[in-house]
């Protein structure tokens, strides 16, 4: 693929504390993605709340940021170092959701900042359970059964109605963070409102397990 002349800084997200689901594969990534993209002669923008990491040493990138990794910050690092392109696939769940979140609210847009690597709305699909469910039932792809919820009363109505045990899945986490099996309403009530909490949309898929198929 031929060099991009149109980009010339890339702005790169961290995925923070190292914690499950968000382990040190997204810090190696990274790392490897600013030496990568050095070598084509880009300049690298580096955001991580976590400076305990590879890819924060000052030789990886041309400007490094130790911020939060929040929407404001984000938006206040846009602002000062005006990078061409976000490359949000490289820092685990804490990067896609908040390149979602910078689309959403428009800040992409205000600093004329393009995603590259990733389609934005395929970013959605995969995170957002009701979405994702939309788009295998497009593909005629079988799944099991499965009812999005927001509350926990929601959830045990849908568990009541698919029979234990069930699955909970909450939206935009990863390495299932939140979720869990149910094997009886007093679980459910636990995990679901866990998983409500750890969504940042409070949205939780309740499925039927599969378990022992």
């Amino acid at each position: 693929m031929p060099r991009r002349e149109d980009i010339r800084k890339v702005l790169i997200i961290g995925s923070g504390p190292i914690v499950i689901g968000q382990a040190a594969e997204f810090d190696y990534s990274g790392t490897q993605a600013c030496k990568a993209l050095r070598n084509l002669g880009y300049r690298i923008t580096l955001v991580n709340s976590n400076p305990a990491t590879i890819m924060t040493d000052p030789v990886m990138a041309d400007e490094t940021y130790i911020e939060p990794l929040n929407l404001e910050s984000l938006a206040n690092v846009i602002a000062a170092s005006r990078p061409d392109a976000l490359l949000p696939n490289l820092g685990g769940q804490s990067a896609l959701n908040l390149s979602s979140e910078l689309e959403r609210t428009g800040v992409l847009a205000e600093y004329g900042l393009r995603i590259i690597g990733v389609n934005i709305d395929a970013i959605e699909r995969g995170e957002d359970r009701l979405a994702f469910k939309e788009a295998m039932r497009q593909l005629g792809v079988e799944r099991a059964r499965s009812e999005i919820c927001y509350t926990v009363e929601e959830a045990e109505n849908v568990a009541a109605t698919l029979g234990y045990p069930v699955v909970i899945r909450p939206a935009y986490t990863m390495g299932g963070t939140g979720g869990g099996l149910a094997y009886n309403v007093e679980e459910l009530r636990l995990i679901a409102a866990r998983g409500i909490q750890a969504s940042m949309v409070g949205q939780v898929l309740v499925e039927e397990s599969v378990l022992g198929w």
